[in-house]
């Protein structure tokens, strides 16, 4: 009934809705956007589907998550950059907590172990602290980039970045940890700029105005241009491979280039006793324990596989709407009627 040339487009076709409904709700939402993924689950299940930026909703989750990045982008100018980063498990808790109460998703033994090691590890974070209290200024950040520390950091970084970048064009190794240690790579740039421009818009509130110096218009630049290519090769990562890889693997490394481009950049850990760098070191690893047992073993949440009227179909009973089955394309358009199970040239004939 069908040609095997009418079969490649239809599809096709069937690929491409999939594609579209699938890109709609991506799998990293399920553990970093539940309000946003939400709004796109209620979406999809009205009968006439509206574009999910006409939704209140999906508008509230996106003012929640410019309000949330607005506080983690302030927190960099009052604290330290060794602190703020690992405090980042405290939203994949709170996203697990809200997927079960609005998605509905299942409360698993491994995500209250998780929780519960988070929870840990994040009260850990903030009672060894280093406690650092220094107003960043143009003058230090200066100070900061021309030490030969930052220096042959970054001449180390930007060898890696290389390394990694020629790996994953040339060669074609799209293996999830190059594309997510070039992320983090270029996270540090991001830490450190990010607390360079928002330690000196505090200085500014403060009365010491920093704005007439160049460096903090450079900060900006290399704070937006890391943020773009960073997410690139995030984007990547997630298109590759589940978000129960990435997200745990995506925290650890950001985590962990963070503190380090505090300790090396800003000096965060200079003077500091043995005892807190060993109990604040131990406090991020029961947070990646946490991370990393809330993410596994999720299930990869896609849209149903779309229905698709044919119309009446020549010579057969049945006018229902056609299910491909995805074992094996060429059966796509096929319908099975049990009441015609030997077809004979002369039936076809009459």
């Amino acid at each position: 009934m069908t040609t095997g040339s009418s079969v490649a487009p239809i599809q096709a076709l069937v690929n491409n809705i999939s594609e579209q409904q699938n890109s709609t709700v991506p799998p990293s939402w399920g553990s970093l956007h539940p309000y946003q993924k939400y709004t796109h689950v209620r979406l999809l299940c009205q009968e006439s589907p509206a574009p999910y930026y006409t939704s209140k909703l999906w508008w509230c989750g996106i003012l929640l998550m410019g309000m949330g990045e607005l506080g983690n982008f302030a927190a960099y100018g009052f604290a330290p950059a060794t602190l703020v980063a690992p405090l980042g498990c405290v939203s994949v808790i709170a996203s697990a907590a809200i997927s079960v109460v609005f998605l509905k998703e299942k409360l698993r033994s491994s995500d209250i172990l998780g929780g519960s090691l988070a929870v840990l590890g994040t009260y850990l974070l903030v009672t060894f602290a280093i406690n650092v209290q220094q107003e960043v200024t143009a003058a230090k950040i200066h100070k900061y980039v021309v030490s030969w520390q930052f220096l042959v950091y970054l001449g180390l970084e930007i060898t890696l970045f290389v390394i990694f970048l020629y790996l994953y064009k040339k060669r074609g190794m799209k293996h999830i940890v190059i594309l997510l240690l070039m992320s983090s790579l270029l996270a540090s740039l991001t830490v450190i700029s990010v607390k360079a421009v928002s330690g000196m818009i505090t200085s500014s509130i403060k009365g010491q105005l920093q704005f007439q110096y160049p460096i903090f218009y450079l900060m900006i630049v290399i704070m937006i241009a890391s943020c773009i290519f960073q997410v690139q090769f995030l984007n990547e990562a997630m298109r590759l491979y589940n978000a129960t890889e990435v997200v745990p693997i995506n925290f650890v490394f950001f985590t962990t280039s963070a503190i380090i481009a505090g300790v090396i950049f800003y000096q965060e850990f200079h003077g500091a006793a043995l005892l807190n760098v060993f109990m604040f070191l131990f406090g991020c690893m029961l947070s990646f324990l946490g991370v990393f047992l809330i993410a596994r073993n999720r299930v990869k949440q896609t849209s149903e596989i779309p229905y698709i009227d044919l119309g009446i179909i020549p010579k057969e009973r049945s006018t229902e709407k056609i299910q491909p089955e995805l074992s094996n394309v060429n059966s796509y358009g096929t319908v099975h009627d049990v009441g015609r199970t030997n077809d004979s040239p002369g039936e076809d004939a009459k």
